[in-house]
């Protein structure tokens, strides 16, 4: 190995087993956004993990998603994409002791008790999305991720929280990424701007690409909740419950849902 560069390091794949290496310094520009999607889908395996009886949050997973990209970082540090999925995974993970209660019930960030963030974990995903700006460089998909991030864990409490930054940055993306997922994530914004009715016009488009998702039946339920609208908000609560990912969602929905009256 040679000094100052990171040894390739290894790690078994979550679905199968396979062993998985980062690629040499050599290998990696070439291949550098498909290992980071790889890399961005272990994340999220471990931060939303699904299946009956899945524990909501595996550690493990995380932990190992941010180590091997911090070492893809170290070996291309000029790569904007890398640093911005770094400041992601370390301000998504910021969240995690924070985001299931005692009782194994999901927290959603309204809820959630910010002073039990992790602080060190921010401040560094603050630096690292600073530091992309200063760059000058137009931002890619996990450097705009990373700076709606960071918007949320800048706040002291949610009713601080900057909606048409987040809302102008959910625009950039939206043109370079115009999944219905992010038009899911961007209308829950413009529900802060621009109130619940506008944003359930934007939500209810998206019902034929998302019907089977449950975080868009959760959305729409919370929407119309705002609206009064009670035995709407419940069907959706309901259907949201049956297509919930593991105990600890089902849990929240159900309660959202049970205080409906």
């Amino acid at each position: 190995m040679e000094r100052g560069r990171p040894e390739p390091s290894r790690c078994r794949s979550f679905t199968t087993g396979v062993p998985y290496r980062v690629p040499s310094a050599e290998d990696l520009p070439a291949r550098v956004s498909g290992v980071l999607a790889v890399l961005f889908l272990v994340f999220n395996e471990g931060y939303l993990a699904t299946g009956p009886g899945t524990d909501p949050v595996r550690h493990d997973l995380t932990a190992e998603a941010i180590r091997l990209t911090r070492l893809i970082r170290a070996l291309v540090p000029d790569d904007g994409e890398v640093t911005g999925l770094l400041a992601l995974m370390l301000l998504t993970e910021a969240r995690r002791t924070a985001r299931v209660s005692v009782s194994g019930e999901l927290v959603a960030l309204d809820e959630q008790d910010r002073g039990a963030w992790d602080a060190a974990l921010v401040a560094e995903g603050h630096r690292l999305v600073r530091e992309r700006l200063a760059a000058g460089v137009a931002p890619g998909r996990y450097q705009i991720l990373a700076a709606i991030n960071a918007v949320h864990t800048a706040a002291r409490d949610i009713r601080d929280t900057d909606w048409s930054q987040v809302v102008a940055l959910y625009d950039q993306l939206v043109r370079l990424d115009p999944s219905p997922i992010i038009a899911l994530n961007r209308a829950i914004a413009i529900a802060e701007l621009d109130g619940p009715e506008v944003a359930l016009a934007a939500v209810d488009r998206l019902e034929d690409k998302l019907a089977d998702y449950h975080a868009y039946h959760a959305t729409r339920a919370d929407l119309l909740r705002r609206l009064g609208r009670g035995q709407n908000s419940r069907a959706a609560y309901d259907k949201a419950v049956e297509l919930a990912g593991n105990t600890a969602e089902t849990a929240y929905l159900t309660r959202r849902r049970d205080q409906l009256g």
